[in-house]
């Protein structure tokens, strides 16, 4: 039987994301845009949905007189994400 995939995580770019975060302790906004290439707009969509579900945390602040954004996947974040790539490799497995 086929295990539902987490909606928040199937989109292409939140997955993305999370998958950045996966490895890091943090990133700047900046870094994960270069990383993925969205446009800033649209990564800011995505950044909002993951912290709504509380994936990830947010932490707005300054450097040199500039806005600086740093993501940090929280541990409910990390047990979804482990979850949907274990659902998914099920489906390779039929």
């Amino acid at each position: 039987m086929f295990k539902e995939l987490d909606p928040i995580l199937h989109a292409q770019l939140r997955l993305a994301i999370m998958s950045i975060l996966m490895n890091v302790a943090e990133a700047e906004f900046t870094y994960i845009k270069e990383k993925t290439g969205a446009t800033a707009g649209n990564l800011s969509v995505q950044i909002d949905k993951l912290k709504q579900v509380e994936y990830l945390t947010v932490t707005k602040s300054f450097k040199n007189n500039y806005p600086l954004t740093v993501c940090k996947i929280t541990p409910k974040g990390r047990t979804a994400f482990e979850k949907y790539v274990k659902d998914l490799k099920s489906y390779l497995k039929v």
